[in-house]
C-alpha cells in the first residue's frame, strides 16, 4: 500500500487576525448587536477638499434601555491605525463638548485665524495632531453635552459618578462596535475638569478587566491635562501662584494665607471677615489678570452674548499693544482664546450639523459648554481613585501649563508627592529637538506602575492651545516610552 502524505499548505496569518476572529465568533455566539449607527465623514464645512485623515460620527446608547445617545467623533491613527494606541478623551467643563480638542487642542483640525471673519474661519490640518500616533475618539459626555442627548428629560440629570459610569459604559460598547480595535493598547485621557472623571473610568476598566469582564480590554493607563483634582484646595491655591509669580506682594499673600487658612476661596465662611476683606485686596490685584493664561490680555476672553460684542467691537484704543478679542482678524496670542468663539458659531451651522450625520434630536442650538444640564458635584477629590490606580499595572501621564492660574501646577504635584510613590527620577528639564527647554519633568513608580509628570513653559488652561508642537513631542515621546 502507498500512502500519499500531503504536505501541509503555509498559510501567513498573523496573530491579530487570529484574536479578531475569535472575538466575532465570540460575540456572534454571544448574540451581541455590533452594528452600531456611525458615518464616515469624507468632507467637512469650512475644510477645503476632502479629509486626509478617516473621520468617524455616531451614536452609543447607554444607560437604561440606551436613553442615554452619546455621540462622538472618531479619528484613526495616520501612522499605523491597527498597531497604534486608541485614546478616549474627554473635554473638561464639565459638559463641555469634545469639539475643543476636536478643532484647537489635539485634533486634526484648527482653524485658519488669518483668515478669519467675526463669524467664522475656515478649517486648516493641524501639523502637531495626535492623530499623528494615535487612534482618538473625542467623545461629548455627559448626555446633554454637545450632540450628545437623553431620549427622556429624565436622563439629563447627572452627577461625577454618573458620568464616569456613561464613559465606562461608552467605551466598552464602542469597543464591541468596533472589534478590530480592541487588542489596541488603550488609554483614557482628558483635560481641566476631566481630572474627576478620568480616574473613576480608568478604576472601574481596571477591576472589570481584573474581574474578567468581556471584551478583554487592552488597558494601558491614562492621561491628564490642567487636572481638577482637589477642587477645595486647588481654589484656595491660586493664591500661592499668584505670589510666586509677582502678582501678589508678601504682605498681602501673607495676610490672605494667614485669615483664610485654606479655605475654598469660592466659598468662604461669611462669618470670616478677615478672609473676606484680605480676598477684596487680592482681587484688586488680580481681577484683571486672565486666569487661564496670566501672560495674556484679559481681553482674550471670548465675548459671550451680542451685547458683550456690540461693547468690544464700539471699543476704540489708542495702545498699540492692545490685542482685543474683537474686532477680528485675531492677533499674537489672542488666537488661542478665539477659537471658543469660532467653535460656537461653527457647531451651529446648519450644513456642519448635515455633515457630520447629527440626529434630528439634537438638532437645536448647540452650546460648547451646557451649564443648563442639572449637575451634582459629588466627588470633592479624586486622589483616592489615584491611589487605588498605584496598585494596579499602568502608566500615567500628568501634565500642566506652567502659567495656569485655574489649576496651579504646584498644587497638582502636591497631590501627586501624596500618593507616596516612590521617584525614578527628579525634577529636571525636558528638551526640544534642538535642546530648548519645553518644560521641566519628574517620574514616579511603585512597582509596576509608573507615573510621568511634565509641566509646559508658558501653557496656560489648557496647554495644547497654547503650545501644540511641545505638547505632541511629549505625548509622542511618552507614548513611545521615550524620556522626554
Amino acid at each position: 500500500m502507498i500512502i500519499r502524505i500531503a504536505m501541509p499548505i503555509q498559510i501567513h496569518v498573523s496573530f491579530r487576525h487570529i484574536v479578531h476572529v475569535l472575538l466575532v465568533i465570540l460575540l456572534f455566539i454571544a448574540d451581541v448587536d455590533v452594528a452600531a449607527p456611525r458615518s464616515i465623514i469624507n468632507t467637512l464645512t469650512d475644510f477645503s477638499g476632502d479629509l486626509p485623515f478617516k473621520l468617524e460620527t455616531g451614536y452609543v446608547g447607554v444607560g437604561d434601555a440606551e436613553d442615554l445617545q452619546l455621540f462622538y467623533y472618531f479619528v484613526e491613527s495616520e501612522r499605523s491605525p491597527e498597531n497604534d494606541p486608541l485614546l478616549l478623551w474627554l473635554t473638561g467643563g464639565p459638559c463641555c463638548s469634545s469639539v475643543s480638542a476636536l478643532l484647537y487642542e489635539i485634533g486634526p483640525l484648527s482653524f485658519d485665524y488669518s483668515n478669519s471673519n467675526t463669524d467664522t474661519a475656515p478649517l486648516i490640518l493641524n501639523p502637531y495632531s495626535w492623530t499623528k500616533v494615535a487612534n482618538i475618539i473625542f467623545l461629548d459626555a455627559p448626555a446633554g453635552t454637545g450632540f450628545s442627548y437623553s431620549i427622556s428629560s429624565e436622563g439629563y440629570p447627572t452627577t461625577d459618578t454618573l458620568f464616569g459610569a456613561q464613559v465606562f459604559e461608552f467605551i466598552k460598547k464602542w469597543l464591541v462596535s468596533h472589534p478590530k480595535f480592541i487588542i489596541n493598547p488603550l488609554y483614557i485621557g482628558g483635560d481641566s475638569y476631566s481630572g474627576k472623571i478620568v480616574p473613576i473610568v480608568v478604576q472601574q476598566l481596571s477591576n472589570g478587566i481584573e474581574a474578567g469582564d468581556q471584551p478583554p480590554i487592552n488597558l494601558k493607563g491614562y492621561i491628564l491635562g490642567n487636572p481638577v483634582t482637589d477642587t477645595r484646595k486647588e481654589h484656595y491655591a491660586f493664591l500661592e501662584f499668584a505670589h510666586r509669580m509677582g502678582l501678589l506682594s508678601d504682605r498681602i499673600y501673607k495676610s490672605a494665607a494667614r485669615n483664610c487658612k485654606g479655605e475654598d476661596t469660592d466659598d468662604v465662611d461669611p462669618n470670616n471677615v478677615p478672609c473676606i476683606e484680605d480676598l477684596k485686596v487680592v482681587n484688586e490685584c488680580i481681577g484683571d489678570i486672565f486666569k487661564n493664561q496670566i501672560l495674556l490680555p484679559r481681553h482674550c476672553q471670548p465675548p459671550f452674548g451680542e451685547q458683550r460684542i456690540l461693547q468690544m467691537e464700539n471699543r476704540q484704543s489708542s495702545e498699540d499693544n492692545f490685542v482685543g478679542f474683537v474686532p477680528l482678524p485675531f492677533k499674537n496670542l489672542c488666537q488661542i482664546e478665539a477659537g471658543r468663539w469660532l467653535t460656537k458659531n461653527w457647531g451651529n451651522k446648519k450644513e456642519v450639523k448635515k455633515s457630520l450625520k447629527v440626529r434630528e434630536e439634537t438638532k437645536t442650538t448647540w452650546t460648547r459648554c451646557n451649564r443648563s444640564i442639572p449637575y451634582t458635584f459629588d466627588v470633592q477629590s479624586s486622589v483616592v481613585y489615584h491611589r487605588n490606580l498605584t496598585k494596579k499595572f499602568l502608566r500615567a501621564l500628568i501634565y500642566s501649563g506652567d502659567h495656569d492660574m485655574v489649576v496651579p501646577y504646584f498644587s497638582t504635584i502636591e497631590w501627586i508627592e501624596s500618593l507616596g510613590l516612590a521617584i525614578d527620577y527628579d525634577w529636571r528639564p525636558w528638551f526640544s529637538d534642538h535642546h530648548e527647554v519645553l518644560g521641566y519633568t519628574m517620574k514616579y513608580t511603585n512597582k509596576k506602575y509608573q507615573l510621568t509628570y511634565a509641566t509646559i513653559k508658558g501653557g496656560g488652561h489648557t496647554a495644547p492651545q497654547y503650545y501644540p508642537e511641545e505638547c505632541f513631542r511629549m505625548f509622542d515621546r511618552w507614548l513611545a516610552h521615550y524620556p522626554l
